[in-house]
């Protein structure tokens, strides 16, 4: 997200397409060599908030350019949110419609714990153990074809709230992932997050990429949610290649987010910004060895949280990125039909970055309340203009089906976004409901949901009741 602070990306989530031919047996093959391992065309998801928006508004003058240049192309579908007794069905199906339609889908994973480091994009699953549990379901639903697994960005180029033990540990709960989803799936692409250029070092991105088992994946994805040029990507990734060559670990894969990177430099935040455009279109066909695809990670037109609420769907926003951007190849499929009923929304919101570190501690475990019923744990980020807040919620002695959450909130602090959750007023006493994905909570175990807001949030309280 933050290219000026030389930091980060940010979250949403959507969905991945665009037509392909089958190879018989497990994977998908397609005619032509894409240099890379990777070969066939993207699933293009029929219900992303881009392709309903364009069947909401025909008549809106922004829609042709926002059809035929945004809603048109694969996007990447983001799994972010703690369900690990929905999640492998969700997945399922969304493989399921990739695989009838003999394409390729993408899929990003954000769910690890100390996510964001308790920044915009915070949650996660509430411990690493639940997060293995939450992976394994997750890697049942994905077959036996193609996919491409985008997993944990920001997870090792953003590391300042870690203490060594909690490093080691993320640093094995990946490698774990990474070999649970192999396992599941062998024909599934795993890349770990990389960062981008103009962040950490090509020599240290190699050493955190190894730290967290690089030699079970296929790669390392660059530029989630950033503006740096392909070009950059692309040298920066030969030369963490080079590196992993030198420890011995070879045959690694790129893959480049370039869903805006099309434009020229300004404000960081999209939400600001008349100058950035859609970048390359989403393809495995790269022309480069290194290099697997060129995928649209960050949805264009999600909004980074800055103007508008983060990770909300913004046809303005989506308009000046595609406007004056080239047309897309002529083999992109036609718009399909979305179904008439909207899919669970699972991006965490994005903002701007605190411009003070973030708390270099993860947020407290809540202590399960003594009898039945429910208690809620609030921890602020505060930063010069605004906060966010991760909410433990813990369950009694006995399991909850359904919880309310009541903060207090300082004078002057404003809720501008929620996740997780949904929300009933903006400041004072605010009630926050579970959703419909974690309602339910087991005994003494404990879900999350967050929000943002303007002002101080330092001080604010939580009760949470079942």
């Amino acid at each position: 997200m933050a290219i000026l602070s030389s930091r980060r990306r940010s979250a949403a989530i959507s969905v991945a397409a665009v037509a392909g031919l089958a190879a018989a047996g497990v994977g998908f093959a397609v005619g032509g060599a894409s240099a890379g391992t990777v070969s066939g065309s993207l699933y293009r998801d029929p219900s992303s908030a881009v392709v309903r928006w364009v069947a909401a508004n025909p008549g809106d003058s922004r829609a042709a350019v926002i059809r035929d240049k945004i809603a048109s192309q694969p996007q990447a579908r983001w799994y972010a949110n703690f369900n690990p007794s929905t999640i492998q069905s969700e997945v399922s199906s969304f493989i399921g419609a990739a695989n009838a339609a003999q394409q390729i889908p993408v899929l990003s994973v954000y769910e690890i714990t100390n996510r964001d480091c308790g920044g915009a994009s915070a949650g996660g699953a509430p411990d690493l153990n639940q997060y293995q549990t939450w992976v394994s379901n997750f890697a049942r639903g994905l077959g036996n074809q193609t996919v491409l697994i985008i997993l944990e960005t920001d997870s090792l180029a953003l590391q300042t709230c870690l203490s060594t033990g909690e490093l080691n540990a993320r640093n094995q709960a990946l490698t774990t992932a990474t070999q649970t989803i192999k396992s599941a799936n062998p024909n599934a692409k795993v890349y770990l997050d990389g960062g981008h250029s103009t962040w950490n070092s090509a020599s240290d991105t190699a050493n955190r990429l190894r730290a967290a088992g690089v030699q079970y994946a296929d790669g390392f994805f660059t530029n989630v949610s950033n503006f740096n040029p392909t070009s950059s990507e692309a040298n920066f990734g030969r030369a963490v290649i080079s590196a992993l060559n030198g420890m011995g670990i070879s045959g690694k894969r790129q893959v480049i987010d370039t869903s805006r990177n099309g434009g020229a430099a300004g404000d960081w935040c999209a939400d600001d910004n008349t100058d950035r455009r859609i970048g390359q279109y989403p393809t495995t066909n790269t022309g480069d060895a290194n290099i697997d695809a060129y995928l649209w990670v960050k949805p264009p037109g999600e909004a980074d949280g800055c103007r508008y609420t983060a990770g909300s769907f913004q046809p303005d926003l989506a308009f000046s990125l595609a406007n004056g951007a080239p047309n897309p190849p002529t083999t992109a499929p036609p718009t399909t039909n979305p179904p008439t009923t909207n899919p669970p929304t699972t991006a965490p919101p994005t903002t701007a970055p605190p411009t003070t570190a973030p708390p270099t501690t993860a947020p407290p475990t809540t202590p399960p309340p003594a009898g039945n019923g429910c208690s809620a744990a609030v921890a602020i980020n505060q930063w010069n203009g605004g906060f966010t807040a991760s909410v433990n919620v813990t369950a009694g002695s006995a399991a909850i089906n359904g919880w309310t959450v009541t903060v207090a909130l300082p004078g002057g602090a404003a809720i501008t976004g929620t996740w997780n959750a949904q929300a009933s007023g903006t400041s004072g006493t605010v009630r926050f409901t579970n959703v419909g994905y974690n309602g339910q909570v087991g005994a003494g175990q404990t879900t999350n949901f967050g929000f943002q807001g303007t002002g101080t949030g330092q001080g604010a309280t939580a009760t949470c009741a079942a």
